[in-house]
C-alpha cells in the first residue's frame, strides 16, 4: 500500500494557530471529534497514540507524526497501553490542499495564480511518518509551546517562522526520500531555463547544456515541478512579457523578441491563450 501525503499549495503558507502538550496515563484516550476546520499535527514524544480518521486507523508510536485533517472524523481506536506524551499543532490554510498517495500532486496553476498571482509550489507532508532527524534535534516543538507562554505580539512572528521551518523540514525529507537527483537536476534545469530564457531554447539544446537526455529532465522536472521543462519555459517567458508589457512602452514586437518567442504572432497567440486577452489589451487594461 503506498503511503499517504497531504499536499499542500504555497505561496500564501499555511499559518499557524495554536500549540499544546499532552500527557496520557494508560487507559487515557484521545477524544473523538468531527470536522474541526483545522489541520491538527500530532508529534508522539513517548509511548503509543491509538487514533482513526473515517476508514483508517494508526498506532502513532514515539518519534512519529500525524496529520489530521480538518474535514474528517477522528476518534479513538483504543486506550492507551502506556504514558503517552506528544505535542500538537493546529494550522490553517487557505490555499488548495489535497490528500493523495505516491507521487506528488500539483496545485492547478492557472487557478492558484488567478487568485494569488504567483504560480504554487507544492508542500508534501506523509500523513503518517518518522519524524526527520534534523526536525527531531531541532527543539522546534518545544519552542513553539515556550512561545505560548508569552505575550502574543511577541510571539506571532517567531511561532509562524517556526512552523513554517517546521513544514520545511518534513517537506525536503520526502524530497530526499523521493530521491534527492531527480529534486537536484529540476533545480539545475529550472535555473538554466531562467538565465537563458531570452534564447532561442530547444530540446537538444537543452540537453546538451545540462548534460542529460531530454527525457530525463522532462521527468525530473515533471516529478518536481509538474510541468516539462519547455512548459516552465513557455510560462516563464510569458511572465516575463507580462512585466515588460506593465513595466515599459516597448512595442509588443519588441517584447516578443526579448523574450524569446519565434515571432509576434506566436507570442500573442500563446499570450492569449494563457491570459485569456491579447498583450495589447492585458497592457491597456493596466495602463492609466
Amino acid at each position: 500500500m503506498n503511503p499517504t501525503y497531504i499536499h499542500l499549495a504555497a505561496p500564501p503558507f499555511p499559518y499557524f494557530l495554536e500549540c499544546g502538550h499532552t500527557v496520557y496515563a494508560p487507559g487515557d484516550q484521545h477524544p473523538n471529534r468531527s470536522r474541526m476546520g483545522k489541520f491538527d499535527l500530532i508529534l508522539v514524544e513517548q509511548g503509543c497514540l491509538f487514533i482513526g480518521e473515517e476508514d483508517k486507523e494508526w498506532a502513532v508510536t514515539s518519534g512519529h507524526a500525524l496529520l489530521l485533517l480538518p474535514d474528517r472524523y477522528h476518534y479513538s481506536v483504543k486506550p492507551c497501553e502506556e504514558e503517552t506524551s506528544f505535542t500538537w499543532v493546529h494550522f490553517h490554510t487557505v490555499s488548495e490542499w489535497l490528500e493523495a498517495e505516491g507521487e506528488p500532486v500539483y496545485a492547478s496553476r492557472d487557478e492558484h495564480f488567478r487568485h494569488f498571482l504567483t504560480y504554487p509550489y507544492t508542500i508534501r507532508i506523509p500523513q503518517l511518518g518518522p519524524l526527520p532527524g534534523p526536525f527531531a534535534r531541532s527543539g522546534q516543538a518545544e519552542q513553539l509551546l515556550q512561545l505560548s507562554l508569552g505575550r502574543r505580539s511577541s510571539a506571532v512572528w517567531q511561532q509562524q517562522r517556526i512552523f513554517e521551518e517546521m513544514l520545511r523540514m518534513m517537506d525536503m525529507a520526502q524530497q530526499d526520500a523521493a530521491g534527492s537527483q531527480a529534486a537536484e537536476i529540476a533545480e539545475q534545469t529550472e535555473a538554466y531555463l531562467r538565465n537563458h530564457y531570452a534564447e532561442p531554447l530547444t530540446n537538444t539544446a537543452l540537453a546538451d547544456a545540462l548534460h542529460f537526455h531530454y527525457n530525463y529532465l522532462a521527468r525530473c522536472m515533471k516529478r518536481v515541478y509538474g510541468l516539462t521543462p519547455m512548459e516552465y519555459l513557455t510560462d516563464y517567458r510569458l511572465d516575463q512579457a507580462k512585466l515588460l508589457l506593465l513595466k515599459t512602452e516597448i512595442p509588443i514586437a519588441a517584447i516578443a523578441e526579448r523574450t524569446g518567442f519565434e515571432s509576434t504572432a506566436y507570442f500573442s497567440r500563446r499570450f492569449s491563450t494563457k491570459v485569456g486577452i491579447s498583450p495589447l489589451r492585458f497592457r491597456k487594461r493596466y495602463s492609466r
